[in-house]
């Protein structure tokens, strides 16, 4: 004897009911619960639902789950029969898994069944409060001889055709039926699709000889293809005569327009009068009026019914509602304006100048071509917002279209009008959505554009950004020019090396350099707290945060380059303040900095400075990041060995390459540094880089690797206070690096009170915010010997500048 096991799909096991007694009779091993049913033959392969109403049949199906058994179903001699004895059951049924079983609000008993194989009633068992029988299980024989395999392939072109010819076949029907490779399979599968009476389904499932079986299921499987073939013939002459009264319906409509225009008014003719009435105040160019009234009396001769008609009234819907005419535009007063940003932003003084030279050329020369501004900098430093500055100065719309992940053409300048759902391009809609040819429209994130298999955004946004050519633009869906001479692009990004170099070529890039921390302590005081205050629901006088607070959140709790976490923190703690005052155990909360650790947690930022440059080996370099500049230390160690340089921490080619240059100098110079040179073959020197799950490339390590590597074999070490960056060449030379501004403003974050940079950087000074000036040394090098007297000893009183 041989049973299979249940469900994979673990059906709820279910309360015990009172047909199946709180206690039902154990059952053998070998015993198989039975399932009569009604006009119905479940086949091995065949997922089924049952709905199940006989007490006897709930309390086999409850007892199954319980047990987690399978069941037999076995369809029974008289439908009619309510309670069908061992002689009321044919001998031949299936096995099935119970993949479901629900109990419905009503109190019915529903399951799904998977058939799994054939089996035969051998024994029928007594003192069960349902059926159940010993069972002999039908294997099914694999055999692959030219006679079944000739009536398997006949069979599957049958079983194809038939599928085919249904009306309303299941989705993917067919591929199941071609992907069937047993021929049993394939004869239970096409019976159990055939509209078949019960008792010759029962036939098939008793026929065991597979050759047999399918030539059984052939035969019947012939006749059903004939119906479906006379079935399909009827609905093809049905469809015909369909179609020619449709074409009838099509002649009357256009009888019906013929005496419309001969004085008959209804609906459409009111419509296409408000149409042509809304063209005309539109205020459309020539061009585009005229192509406007061409398809109005396309739509006109149209009837309602066609499919093109609804595509031509969107389209006229689009041309009405673009703003064509050019607004009275408000004067711009430089001294609102410069209030303005000050109101919105803090700091930032390079920006704002810009941004007033460029408000005031565009006051002076208004029909002039202004530039594409691209705002260029990490996240949370206010880019977005200094768009909508903008357009306050101004007193204009202001529009914003994120292209951060457009890789579609179309997307930029719209689909055409052939294809079903098509729309205009981000451009046209956000024109549109900000009702206003001059508007200020922000481009945000336009170096996140990717690039697909449906054509290069990027190079769509060239003439959207090109003031020689955007007075024309031509948008696929509109199909007629439209003039953005009069929009004022800004545009934002995180980085410019993925902005492709024709685009940013059209733009003036503004950089915007992270804050420092006495910035952040202004913002967060004189924006960020009462924002936060009122997002909460609370007064300035119920919840205070000190300012010592403040500078613990900056400190110990943040490090980014914008200020995005720490209003995010600074809302933590308010919330804080307005669970006590909420729930009445406080009236006034006031947050200090000791309150913190129980408030937002254990500090997640530490000054680790002293503690990395405590011992020989280890320098701290300055690193630029796409979200701003960090600290990097640079750690060497030695051990015995043959001379092996040893490299860890993620590091690219290029970083590679200046840790062999700044070994190779270290070997070059080691006479006149007190170095033995019999050192670098009796031991191994091991360069690794911390946060070794970030990749890290670049040549500004170099100085920092150099003086590492000197500091380690001349045990010597590296002033705490002190950070380096810089490029150096096998002359020992420290060559200018970029990201001066970002890794200075870093250092300075960090608590960095005197940085080492290339003396050929001298030109990068001015653009250093001022906190950053006044918190932090200057050491200008020239060579590696002017870097390692100055970070392993006292630099020169000249070579400073603050």
């Amino acid at each position: 004897m041989k049973l299979f096991g249940g469900s994979s799909n673990k059906p709820e096991a279910p309360e015990a009911t009172e047909a199946g007694g709180a206690e039902a009779a154990a059952l053998p091993e070998d015993a198989l619960i039975l399932l009569p049913v009604r006009d119905m033959v479940l086949l091995p392969g065949i997922i089924f639902p049952i709905t199940v109403g006989r007490p006897r049949s709930v309390a086999a199906i409850q007892q199954a789950v319980r047990e987690e058994r399978p069941i037999g179903v076995v369809m029974q001699r008289d439908p009619e029969e309510a309670e069908p004895g061992p002689d009321g059951l044919h001998r031949v049924g299936t096995v099935a898994n119970i993949v479901r079983y629900v109990t419905a609000p009503d109190g019915s008993h529903h399951i799904v069944c998977q058939g799994v194989h054939r089996f035969r009633i051998l024994e029928m068992l007594q003192g069960t409060p349902f059926l159940a029988a010993r069972v002999l299980q039908i294997p099914e024989a694999e055999s692959r001889l030219p006679e079944v395999e000739g009536r398997f392939l006949h069979l599957k072109a049958q079983a194809t055709e038939a599928v085919e010819l249904l009306p309303q076949a299941p989705r993917g029907l067919v591929e199941a039926v071609q992907a069937i490779e047993k021929p049993a399979e394939l004869a239970d599968m096409a019976t159990a699709y055939m509209d078949l009476k019960p008792e010759e389904k029962q036939e098939i499932l008793e026929t065991i000889d597979v050759t047999t079986r399918m030539d059984k299921v052939s035969r019947l499987l012939a006749q059903r293809i004939e119906v479906l073939r006379i079935s399909h013939e009827i609905g093809r002459q049905t469809k015909e005569a369909f179609d020619e009264r449709q074409r009838e319906a099509v002649l009357r409509e256009q009888m019906a327009t013929i005496q419309r225009q001969l004085g008959e008014g209804d609906g459409k003719s009111e419509e296409v009068a408000e149409l042509r009435e809304a063209i005309a105040k539109a205020g459309m160019p020539g061009e585009v009026e005229k192509q406007a009234l061409k398809e109005l009396r396309r739509y006109e001769r149209m009837p309602e019914a066609a499919g093109e008609a609804g595509m031509i009234r969107n389209y006229l819907d689009w041309l009405i509602e673009l703003p064509w005419t050019l607004p009275e535009e408000k004067p711009i007063e430089i001294a609102e304006a410069r209030r303005i940003l000050d109101e919105d932003h803090f700091g930032l003084e390079k920006v704002k100048k810009r941004i007033l030279e460029f408000l005031a050329i565009r006051k002076l020369a208004p029909e002039g071509k202004a530039p594409i501004l691209c705002f260029v900098g990490p996240p949370g430093v206010g880019k977005t917002s200094l768009g909508q500055s903008i357009a306050r100065a101004m007193g204009r719309p202001f529009g914003r279209v994120s292209l951060g992940g457009v890789h579609d053409e179309a997307e930029i300048r719209g689909h055409r009008r052939t294809y079903i759902g098509a729309l205009p391009g981000n451009i046209v809609q956000g024109l549109r959505k900000a009702g206003a040819r001059n508007c200020v429209m922000m481009l945000d994130e336009i170096d996140k554009m990717g690039r697909g298999v449906q054509g290069d955004p990027s190079a769509a946004m060239l003439e959207v950004l090109d003031p020689e050519q955007n007075n024309s633009f031509r948008d696929n869906y509109l199909g007629v020019p439209y003039d953005l001479s009069r929009v004022v692009f800004i545009t934002t990004a995180n980085m410019l090396d993925t902005i492709p170099g024709p685009l940013r070529d059209r733009m003036e890039v503004i950089s915007l350099p992270g804050y420092t921390a006495d910035e952040k302590l202004q913002i967060a005081r004189t924006y960020l707290l009462p924002r936060q205050l009122e997002a909460n629901g609370l007064k300035a006088d119920q919840a205070e945060v000190t300012e010592e607070a403040l500078r613990t959140i900056i400190r110990s709790y943040t490090r980014e380059a914008g200020v995005r976490n720490l209003e995010r923190e600074i809302g933590a703690a308010l919330r804080h303040a307005a669970v006590r005052i909420a729930e009445g155990s406080a009236e006034q909360v006031r947050i200090d900095a000791g309150d913190l650790h129980g408030i937002l947690g254990a500090e997640r930022f530490e000054n680790e400075v002293a503690m990395r440059t405590s011992l020989p080996g280890v320098a701290t370099g300055l690193a630029w990041t796409p979200v701003g500049g960090d600290i990097l230390f640079i750690e060497a160690s030695r051990a015995p060995g043959k001379g092996t340089l040893i490299q860890t921490g993620q590091l690219g080619d290029v970083m590679r390459e200046s840790v062999q240059a700044a070994l190779t100098l270290v070997k070059s110079r080691a006479p006149q540094l007190g170095i033995d040179p019999k050192l670098f073959e009796k031991n191994d020197i091991h360069v690794h880089v911390p946060a070794g799950a970030i990749p890290k490339d670049g040549p500004s390590a170099g100085v920092a690797m150099f003086v590492a590597l000197l500091s380690l074999l001349t045990d010597r070490t590296v002033r705490s206070d002190t950070a380096m960056t810089g490029e150096i060449s096998l002359r020992g030379l420290v060559l200018p690096v970029g990201g001066i501004k970002e890794k200075v403003v870093a250092a300075a974050t960090a608590g960095i009170t005197r940085v080492l940079l290339p003396a050929r950087n001298r030109r990068d000074y001015d653009d250093i915010p001022q906190a950053a000036r006044d918190s932090v040394e200057f050491v200008w090098v020239a060579t590696v010997d002017e870097a390692v007297a100055a970070a392993l000893g006292e630099p020169e009183d000249d070579d400073r500048e603050s």
